[in-house]
């Protein structure tokens, strides 16, 4: 199953020069928990979750009206392609342990975002590509311990 037949193709954005306080509102205003981050040229250079925004709050002292998108979304991007393979985006998921992935076109332009949820919701649709088994793995994968930012990784020898 490819991602374009259930990803949410209404995508609510965010300028990285806005501030958390804008981010905050367009959250709320449309029942979101992240939105993509978008620069000067509609593409995507991170997400912003409503987590980010609360420790952005508590480590700066400051009000969300003063702290600009830019300093709170994350660093890593993680994307796919209308074309691509749910299978894959479950893969990538439990890899990066992220609840949704934005999915952009040719030229890194936002066309939608699929979650777990839009995963979940297919296969409850019936839709057969879908198995509950890696629904289970990528949760699990998610919400496993993960890295602690500003933490070095460690490296297995070889």
């Amino acid at each position: 199953m490819k991602v374009e037949n259930i990803m949410t193709s209404t995508v609510f954005c965010v300028g990285s020069g806005q501030s958390l306080n804008d981010a905050a509102l367009l959250m709320w205003e449309h029942n979101c928990g992240s939105v993509p981050v978008v620069d000067d040229d509609n593409q995507i250079v991170g997400m912003l979750t409503d987590r980010d925004i609360a420790m952005a709050a508590y480590i700066n002292g400051k009000t969300l009206s003063e702290i600009p998108v830019s300093t709170a979304h994350s660093q890593e991007l993680v994307c796919c392609k209308t074309g691509d393979d749910i299978s894959d985006v479950q893969h990538m998921m439990q890899a990066h342990q992220v609840h949704r992935i934005p999915v952009i076109g040719d030229r890194g332009e936002p066309l939608g975002i699929v979650s777990l949820n839009d995963i979940a919701r297919a296969y409850k649709a019936g839709t057969r590509q879908i198995k509950a088994k890696d629904i289970s793995d990528t949760l699990a994968a998610i919400c496993g311990p993960g890295k602690v930012p500003g933490t070095p990784t460690a490296v297995a020898a070889a």
